[in-house]
């Protein structure tokens, strides 16, 4: 972006406030060029992707338990808050205070409102109506995280005026048509989501913790072998897993770290030691994401986020797949040794609730769940066949891809989860709680067997924030749950010869389906699960209400 001479650097995006532990937090800003960075007198120079500048400041010395509002200036400007703003002040709050740990969450979050056609029919943005929410509320309820998971932009479903900007690029009749293809093209996915005023504010105040799903890369990414070898000839697919990994980098992934961690990253490293911004950062961060999608193990996009008496392990269940038919797993060894530390981590400081944050289900209602054991199983058994092949375009048009299409890594899961509620590990944690998200609508479910559970072990899945499920999907997962469905899919189970899991579990509420929000409430042992959904009335007034509010421990 070329420099204006004589008027001040413009905040573009942000402020987002990313990590925060008892004593600092990081925050994200993107800027109209390169300038110094302000916040809380701590000042940083701003770094150079492919034509953008940002920078991530990381505030150090505060106090635990404390409540500190903070300004954004750029070389010496204000810019944050904006000018008339009805919002209040953005805060930097740390863990260490009174009450309970509120922990909203939810995923899939196409656009802002206000970008959208409104002929699709999208309702109203559940979290533009949490920001309001929030707002109106007193600071001591105002959530302490916000975990997104995934599909926080969507390259392959794009807007009708991002649609005309990038016809104005290049000729949309040449694959992949009307999708983003290079970084250029994310920046402005992120500047469209994430620009609204409400959303802004929210970002702004309260920690975020994301993890991506396959709409910022590609639909069905890596679902299958098959899928990799048809995509990824392509002329047009390097230049895309490039953009799309290099944008969530910066956007996404950087903030996800914490300042220990960013010491220890050798690429933000190189980067934030280019102490005046000129260099251009997009050529290394090139290097890093094809890495990450020729050798998965090269990067580690999974983390952890510590909450006092909570542990969230923030698991990447698509970038580091293994697809080769007859050992299909959703993370590789290393990456699931690495989740089981963690675990064990968690356990031996005595945490009172373990989240693990995976884009996508893992405990599903149990008709789709044997129908993605048994179509994994049929790809699997006739490989290289014509039956192998009609299978595996099946699995990629229904969108068969959740762990229960992982058999390995969904047995994984849940023997790690069994020997943590059942105290094997250490002493058993009140919960564990799996958060999700991709299926565009709610639902709470609970594992049952095997017994000697002393945790109890939750599904808890909310999707989508701004989408909407296709009436198929909607009545799928609806009689998903139901018993004659189950039984229909276990003779097709029994037929194919697919092996029964021997874990069980109910419905505990839902399917939900609209665009909604989810709400962690935890205090000491206790855990408890509030489900939002916006909604809209006849004179088009939109209304974001509780549906529901259960115990889980």
């Amino acid at each position: 972006m070329p420099e204006t001479a004589g008027t001040a650097p413009l905040l573009l995006l942000g402020p987002l406030l990313r990590h925060v532990d008892p004593v600092s937090a990081t925050v994200w800003v993107e800027t109209d060029r390169p300038c110094e960075v302000t916040v809380l007198d701590r000042r940083v120079r701003t770094f150079h992707v492919q034509g953008h500048h940002y920078a991530l400041v990381v505030v150090e010395g505060l106090e635990p338990g404390s409540s500190t509002a903070y300004e954004v200036h750029l070389d010496g400007h204000p810019v944050w808050p904006q000018p008339h703003s009805t919002f209040p002040a953005s805060r930097i709050r740390t863990p260490g205070g009174p009450g309970p740990l509120r922990i909203a969450f939810g995923s899939c979050r196409y656009a802002t409102p206000s970008t959208v056609d409104v002929r699709d029919g999208i309702p109203p943005d559940a979290l533009d109506s949490y920001a309001v929410q929030v707002a109106a509320t007193p600071q001591e309820e105002w959530p302490d995280a916000l975990v997104l998971l995934g599909d926080q932009v969507y390259a392959d479903e794009i807007t009708p005026a991002t649609r005309q900007w990038l016809a104005a690029r290049r000729d949309l009749d040449q694959p992949p048509g009307a999708q983003a293809t290079d970084y250029e093209e994310y920046s402005r996915l992120y500047a469209e989501s994430w620009g609204d005023a409400q959303v802004r504010w929210l970002l702004s105040t309260i920690p975020s913790s994301m993890i991506f799903d396959d709409h910022e890369m590609i639909d069905d990414w890596n679902t299958s072998a098959a899928w990799r070898a048809q995509v990824t000839v392509t002329d047009w697919w390097q230049r895309r897993i490039c953009g799309g990994l290099t944008s969530y980098w910066v956007y996404q992934h950087l903030g996800n770290l914490s300042p220990q961690e960013l010491e220890k990253d050798q690429t933000w490293q190189a980067i934030s030691r280019r102490h005046d911004g000129s260099d251009d950062a997009g050529p290394l961060l090139d290097e890093l994401a094809r890495a990450a999608d020729r050798e998965p193990r090269s990067v580690r996009w999974s983390y952890v986020r510590h909450w006092g008496s909570a542990r969230l392990i923030m698991v990447d269940s698509r970038a580091g797949r293994v697809l080769a038919e007859g050992d299909r797993k959703i993370l590789d060894d290393d990456e699931f040794d690495w989740v089981d530390g963690a675990v064990r981590n968690a356990v031996s400081d005595g945490v009172e609730h373990v989240l693990i944050g995976t884009s996508l289900p893992w405990l599903l209602p149990h008709a789709v769940h044997d129908i993605e054991r048994w179509n994994e199983t049929l790809t699997s058994r006739h490989a290289g066949k014509l039956l192998g092949r009609l299978s595996d375009k099946l699995r990629q048009a229904a969108d068969l891809e959740h762990w229960a299409a992982f058999g390995q890594s969904f047995e994984r899961l849940g023997r790690t989860l069994v020997s943590l509620a059942r105290g094997e590990l250490g002493p058993a944690p009140a919960t564990a709680l799996v958060l999700s998200g991709d299926v565009h609508h709610a639902y709470a479910a609970e594992l049952v067997h095997p017994g000697g559970l002393t945790s109890r072990v939750h599904q808890l899945t909310v999707s989508p924030l701004h989408n909407r499920a296709p009436r198929a999907i909607e009545i799928g997962f609806k009689i998903g749950w139901s018993r004659w469905a189950r039984a229909l899919t276990g003779v097709l189970r029994a037929a194919g010869r697919v092996s029964a899991t021997d874990l069980e579990w109910r419905k505990q509420s839902g399917p939900f389906f609209g665009n909604e929000l989810g709400e962690l409430v935890l205090e000491g042992s206790n855990a408890r699960f509030r489900l939002f959904a916006t909604s809209r009335d006849e004179a088009g007034r939109t209304s974001f209400d509780q549906v529901l509010d259960t115990e889980l421990s």
